[in-house]
């Protein structure tokens, strides 16, 4: 049977604006009735600089998060970004304390000189991350990197797994995983984020099966954004709600990878830039399936598609009323996933 996760980016804004600790987070998890969660240890508003969500690398803290997690038989996975050797050497020693036996992380990307200009935190939409010309080498690059750390992996039976996150196409990811050849490396198949690289998903998730071993579930649309340089941006929605077929994704994940969990990251309110050329990964405009176009969640006039995720920079009346639809989009989106898993199963 899968086990159900829930990623702590899908309730966000509780914890930027302090509704909400990891303690707290567990908790509601396993009110839900989830399996595991998977951590960000990702610098953003209000977080940790280093730490994110997980608030501290303390060995106490550590253990208490462990201990809350085991009283509840929950597994943990952490996510984090980079692939230096020492970077990873400390996100390993956490996962370690914490019983997490999968990091997720993805490949830096460097930019043209334009995106240097960008700023805010890590989700932040910004105009100037849409340019997405970058060296094609930074792959080669990024598995050469990734083999320093793998006798760490093996000798602390902890898998990496590299997302696509936004930037790399499932060619990508899969040259980099043949180059590497190893159970240690393996790939983190996010079902939205190939839209951002002009990839339909299900061209994506054949491709990344497998060598797929953890996963971000969730659910897209398409809406106009004019100030935007492609006019358009995708945005999270609850699952079930937007145009993905999930249904055939997760029959295909399912039948040609090895994955036990399936992790929910409902990015509702969220915002994605299309971040390569169209075309890059097959798709050349909106308009159809997956790429369909929608209506904004807010009206445009008083809320862009760039403020969605920080709406506490709107107004606290914007910050009250996400929160709420973010609360009840996860519990939505967690019903959802389990009916599609469970006509899975009955097939």
């Amino acid at each position: 049977m899968i086990k159900l996760g829930l990623d702590t980016e899908s309730l966000h804004l509780w914890f930027q604006n302090k509704r909400m600790d990891i303690f707290g987070f567990i908790e509601k998890a396993h009110e839900l009735g989830f399996d595991g969660v998977m951590i960000n240890i990702l610098k953003d508003y209000n977080l940790d600089p280093e730490w994110g969500t997980l608030m501290s690398n303390d060995p106490a803290h550590l253990k208490r998060v462990r201990d809350l997690l085991e009283s509840y038989h929950m597994y943990a996975e952490l996510a984090t970004k980079g692939i230096t050797k020492e970077h990873l050497l400390k996100v390993l020693d956490v996962a370690e304390a914490l019983g997490a036996d999968i990091i997720r992380t993805y490949i830096p990307i460097t930019l043209n000189p334009l995106a240097s200009r960008a700023t805010g935190g890590e989700g932040k939409y910004d105009q100037a991350k849409v340019r997405g010309d970058f060296d094609p080498a930074v792959f080669d690059e990024a598995a050469m990197s990734l083999r320093q750390i793998i006798p760490e992996l093996k000798k602390r039976r902890i898998r990496l797994a590299l997302e696509n996150h936004e930037y790399e196409t499932s060619d990508e990811l899969a040259a980099v995983m043949k180059r590497l050849d190893t159970p240690w490396i393996g790939l983190h198949f996010d079902f939205g984020n190939s839209m951002m690289a002009w990839e339909d998903p299900a061209q994506a998730a054949m491709k990344m099966a497998p060598y797929t071993i953890t996963t971000h579930f969730k659910d897209h649309i398409v809406i106009p954004c004019p100030e935007d340089p492609y006019g358009y941006v995708v945005c999270g929605i609850p699952v079930g709600k937007g145009n993905m077929d999930l249904k055939d994704l997760l029959q295909i994940i399912l039948d040609h990878s090895s994955i036990t969990r399936l992790n929910l990251e409902m990015c509702y309110p969220y915002c994605a830039q299309f971040k390569r050329s169209p075309g890059t990964g097959g798709v050349f405009r909106v308009g159809e399936g997956c790429f369909k176009v929608e209506a904004p969640l807010f009206d445009p006039e008083t809320v862009k598609p760039g403020d969605y995720y920080y709406p506490q920079e709107i107004s606290e009346e914007l910050l009250e009323e996400c929160l709420k639809l973010q609360m009840e989009g996860v519990k939505q989106s967690a019903a959802y996933t389990r009916k599609l898993c469970e006509e899975y199963r009955n097939q």
